[in-house]
């Protein structure tokens, strides 16, 4: 392959993977913030489910790194 194409691939993997995972993230900081400000007295229990779905979510954008960095 030429070596553009392959910048341009790893590129792609890495921009497109990480579309999904910023969403995801956007969207529990969103949903966490509106839970806490109805139920404060939750706020613990939410941070905790809040960090473990962050974490999952940014293992997908981990999985795209390792596409990218895979490309040859």
């Amino acid at each position: 392959m030429d070596i553009d194409t392959v910048m341009l691939a790893k590129a792609l993997a890495i921009g497109l993977g990480a579309i999904g995972p910023g969403i995801g993230i956007g969207l529990i900081g969103a949903k966490a913030t509106e839970a806490i400000g109805r139920n404060p007295e939750a706020s613990g229990k939410i941070l905790i489910s809040m960090l473990l779905a962050s974490a999952f979510v940014e293992s997908i954008a981990i999985y795209a790194l390792i596409i990218a960095f895979s490309i040859k």
